[in-house]
């Protein structure tokens, strides 16, 4: 696609020649954005000279009423219909423009499937526990739910099995069983433990189980071979079990014995409801979305999202930048950033990042204003200034106002958005506007039929925070799982699952 540019109201003017610094200093004097002039790309502009910077955006015409956008040379993609066949749609409020993904699912399997059946399932229940191993979010149970109710409701016997923490070896503060009460709350009948994940006292409850009963395994992490995925432990975890289900979508992306392993020995092995649910957000919503599809990328380091900016890179129509990696991208453009938080080694992508976008017709946005502190501490001096004049012993902690706006705007424009990573410091207040403003306006965006995914990380955080998780699409339970899917990479533990049925042309 040729890019072309504009200069309008965020003044980002470059220069590569007498002709396009004329063109560029005519079309910055004007505060309109009807009278913003695009300038075809060429050869001369692949590698423009920063003149002057308040933003960033390198984008599309359908974009036209910002005065800080490129012009694109082609209108955006017109809306993608959803490639339905015939399949359920993920489980929850939102359930607008998802995509089946290619895996079997436990919905595939009927109570002549499962009832009887010896069923393991690998569950994600990592939970926060007090000095009191006190459960203090059950969020992670509560997802692990609907899958587990669905195979006791069929008359299955549920082999439960998770990790929790990072034990080295057998460690009394991981064991499981502090899970046991909520999950039989939860599921309404009694949840038995048992207190190894394989050996003679495994299989003597396993033969003990009744139709629709759960038994919740120890901690699979009690054994380093679960994390090396030892092919004998493997065989040993899956011998009490004809079947296997993996709702752990936090662990998808490491190849375990309990991930992985066991379903060398298992048939059919699925994805849990849960599974499948992040599969048909984070990559069916992601790979084929309604468009406009934005992404919202935001965190303190550009080396931490380097994947999922470049995979992004080739989907989204529009690409907000936040956090503390967006003053990397500033002084790799010439900007001082004063004392704010730069990867030196990380300034020639940043601007090849940048030249990317701009090459494929992605409007990246960059935050014309910044809230700036003269400390790191929840009570700094702040103050709010543009994102060029960023003076020395001052770092930026948040995005501005102004930023907030524009950002605003231009996903009013979108039928779909995912976001990963805070726009500022918002675990402290004075710097929270940003991540806080964005969070609502999802919210809101969400509440008029945009998809809005939050994938993972300090984002869902911030939505929980700001009170406004139960109003979008689909918040993501995996951190690293997350990453890795955006950044287009194969989790071992989707691609060990029975591929789904082939849709029957009608």
């Amino acid at each position: 696609m040729a890019a072309t540019a504009a200069i309008g109201a965020a003044k980002l003017i470059f220069s590569s020649s007498p002709a396009s610094s004329s063109s560029s200093s005519s079309s910055s004097s004007s505060s309109s954005a009807s009278s913003r002039v695009c300038v075809r790309s060429s050869p001369a502009l692949a590698a423009p000279r920063l003149r002057s910077f308040n933003g960033l955006l390198a984008g599309r015409k359908d974009l036209g009423r910002f005065s800080n956008v490129f012009c694109g040379e082609h209108d955006l993609v017109g809306n993608v219909a959803a490639a339905h066949v015939g399949r359920r749609k993920p489980a929850g409020k939102a359930q607008r423009g998802v995509v089946r993904m290619a895996k079997r699912s436990v919905g595939d399997l009927k109570e002549a499937d499962l009832k009887g059946k010896r069923v393991f399932v690998r569950a994600d229940l990592n939970v926060p526990l007090n000095d009191e191993l006190k459960i203090t979010d059950d969020t992670r149970i509560r997802a692990a739910v609907p899958t587990i109710k669905y195979l006791i409701n069929n008359g299955a016997k549920v082999i439960l099995t998770s990790h929790l923490g990072r034990p080295k070896g057998v460690t009394e503060k991981y064991r499981l069983t502090p899970l046991v009460p909520r999950l039989s709350e939860l599921l309404g009948i009694q949840v038995e433990k048992a207190n190894d994940s394989i050996g003679e006292e495994v299989e003597k409850k396993v033969a003990a189980m009744q139709n629709g009963s759960v038994l919740l395994l120890e901690n699979v992490r009690f054994y380093k071979e679960e994390e090396k995925n030892d092919p004998e432990h493997a065989k040993k975890l899956a011998s009490v079990a004809d079947l296997y289900v993996n709702d752990a979508f936090g662990t998808a992306h490491r190849a375990h014995a309990s991930t992985e392993g066991v379903t060398k020995f298992l048939k059919p092995a699925v994805a849990g409801f849960l599974l499948q649910k992040e599969l048909d957000y984070l990559d069916g919503a992601v790979s084929n979305p309604k468009r406009p599809f934005a992404a919202i990328v935001g965190g303190s380091k550009v080396s931490s999202k380097i994947g999922v900016i470049e995979s992004l890179l080739e989907k989204v129509d529009i690409l907000l930048l936040g956090g503390g990696m967006i003053f990397t991208f500033y002084k790799a453009q010439g900007l001082s950033v004063g004392s704010s938080l730069v990867e030196e080694d990380k300034l020639e992508l940043a601007t090849t990042l940048l030249e990317k976008a701009k090459a494929k017709g992605v409007s990246l946005l960059l935050p014309t204003d910044v809230v700036i502190a003269d400390k790191f501490a929840p009570d700094a001096n702040s103050k709010i200034v543009p994102a060029s004049a960023i003076p020395d012993g001052w770092m930026g902690l948040d995005i501005g106002p102004d930023s907030i706006k524009t950002f605003s705007e231009a996903l009013d424009t979108t039928k779909t958005i995912i976001w990963n990573g805070p726009m500022g410091v918002f675990e402290f207040e004075k710097f929270a506007a940003g991540t806080e403003a964005i969070a609502k306006k999802l919210a809101d965006l969400s509440s008029k039929g945009v998809i809005t995914i939050i994938g993972g990380g300090d984002s869902v955080a911030a939505v929980e925070k700001v009170g406004v998780a139960d109003k979008m699409s689909h918040i993501s339970t995996g951190g690293g799982a997350s990453l890795e899917l955006l950044e287009g990479k194969v989790l071992p533990g989707v691609a060990a699952l029975d591929e789904a049925a082939a849709p029957v042309p009608a």
